[in-house]
Order: structure tokens, then sequence, then C-alpha cells
């Protein structure tokens, strides 16, 4: 009787918790339904009050406003948002009012991966401050910034990529590069990332190809399969954190094309030009010119890329 006692008790538990990856599957993080309690349970303010120069640098990268970008990436949402209705008569979705989280992660996975946790009413108000940001409502564009790729997106979010082998991310833990205690009131624990440090870990967004998990499949960036694909075979050794952070100290603003340092090492080219005279006809001397530009891509993946 005491065995089956035991396992009546081991099948009650594994029913109230679930299994995934052969553990018992952490708590799911709740969602919120509008874009200020998003905020608020994404918030990585407390982290400047230790790592100033860390979150310095972060607010000057373009991952502090991954909804806004350049700004083309706003436009880019915004007309990924009325596509839905415009140009995808399958995707179910008429108007702002039957939008949900799972029909913007095809965006959202990499520009704001904390979307899909927000109740469709969350989704809905996200969407209409992105319509009207990029209709030019500053107080709009202000709050669409907030979402982001901010610290709780790298050093927990994105931290495990492994689940099976690592187990599920723990949302009470910052994840760095070693384990310990974390002078914060909300997240008193540091655990060791199997990934920051890697390729991989910037390779979730920074993506190998077109996203098949998505019932409309998307392709933005390709950057990591190019740099698995030719930089690795070729003899690089390099990460992305190696170019885009540590050498030259650039730090969390993570450059690319913007800053003139990472043109400079991912770029050769030159550019010879000779000017000369032809006669098109009778009395008809035209200048032209003949120009050779040669370019040599010393980037660790293809350019452009995102």
């Amino acid at each position: 009787m005491r065995w089956r006692f035991w396992l009546f008790s081991l099948v009650g538990l594994l029913l109230t918790f679930g299994v995934r990856g052969g553990s018992v599957e952490a708590a799911e993080i709740k969602k919120a339904k509008t874009v200020d309690e998003l905020m608020k349970m994404f918030d990585s303010s407390s982290c400047k009050q230790c790592h100033s120069k860390e979150y310095e640098e972060w607010s000057q990268s373009l991952h502090a406003k991954s909804l806004i970008g350049t700004p083309r990436t706003l436009g880019s949402m915004a007309g990924t948002i009325e596509s839905l209705w415009k140009e995808f008569p399958h995707s179910g979705v008429k108007s702002v009012a039957d939008l949900t989280a799972d029909k913007l992660m095809f965006c959202m996975k990499c520009h704001a991966p904390q979307v899909q946790y927000l109740e469709p009413s969350g989704v809905r108000e996200l969407a209409e401050l992105i319509l009207k940001a990029r209709d030019g409502d500053e107080a709009a564009w202000k709050k669409v910034e907030q979402v982001n790729i901010n610290c709780l997106i790298c050093h927990q979010e994105k931290a495990i990529v492994h689940k099976w082998l690592d187990g599920d991310i723990d949302r009470k833990v910052i994840y760095g590069k070693k384990e310990g205690s974390h002078m914060d009131p909300k997240y008193k624990t540091l655990k060791k990332s199997p990934v920051l440090d890697r390729a991989v870990f910037c390779g979730q967004c920074h993506g190998t190809g077109p996203n098949f998990e998505f019932s409309e499949p998307s392709q933005c960036a390709t950057a990591y399969g190019s740099y698995l694909h030719a930089y690795i075979p070729s003899g690089g050794t390099k990460s992305c954190q190696d170019c885009h952070m540590k050498e030259d100290n650039l730090g969390h603003k993570i450059p690319a094309y913007r800053d003139k340092r990472m043109v400079k090492k991912a770029l050769d080219y030159s550019v010879e030009a000779t000017g000369y005279y032809y006669l098109h006809k009778p009395n008809d001397l035209r200048p032209t010119a003949r120009v050779v530009v040669k370019m040599k891509n010393k980037a660790g993946h293809r350019i452009p890329d995102g």
C-alpha cells in the first residue's frame, strides 16, 4: 500500500506542476493586461545604480529602442501590423481589435520578446501606440520606446537557450558570467548563463534565416547563419561579443554600421577613377569617367545584415 501512496503522490505533483525537459516546469510568468504593466514587469531601471557605465552604453544603443530603430524600424512595425488585415487574408485579423500576441511574435520574437506576456488588451494598446507613433504622436513614441531589449531581456529572458539541458529560466535571479549574490532587492541571486558570452546567445535574434515556427514565417536577420556557415568554416575564431563589445571597449552600446570604428574593421574598399572625353557624334564631345570600386568584407558575417 505504501508504494501506491507514493506513486499517486508523484502523479499528483506532476499533474499540478507539469513536466518539461525531464524536470518540474518553472512557474509561468504572469501576463500583463496593459503596456504599463508589461513595462513594470520588465523594469530594469534599478540596474543603473550599480552598473551605471553599462546602463549608459545600453541607453545609446538600438537595443534601447528596438521598436523604434533609426527610426526605420518603427515604420516597418506599423506597416507589419496593418499588413495583417491589408495583405494577409487568412490571418484572422480585420483590425487592431482582433490582435493577440501570437499575431505579432514573428516580429516581436526579437524586437520585444516580452510582448508574448501581454494579454490581448495590452497587445491592442501597444499596436495603437505604434501606429500613432509612426504618425508623429510624441507621447506614443516615448511609450513605445520603453518596450525594448533591456537588461532583463538579455540577462534573464534570453540567458538560457538549451532548457532541456540547463533547465528553465529562474525569474528570481539575474544571469551573468558567475555565480553568487546580487545586490538588488528583487533579484538577489546571480547565476551563470552557459551562453551569455557565446555567439549562439546573439544568434537567438540575429538569426539563421526564416522563422518557420510561425504560421507566417518571417526573415530579417541572418547574420548568425552566415557566421556559422562562412566565417567559422574559413577559420574565423571570434564571437559576436568579441567584435561588437570587447574590442575597442565598445561595451553595451554594441554598435554596428552606425559606428565608424565598426565600419573600418568590417570593410576594405578602394576607388579608382579615370576621367576622359569621348566623341559621341560630330561636334558632340562628352565628358565621362571610368570608376572601379573594390570592396572586401572583413566582418564575421555577410553585410549588410541585422
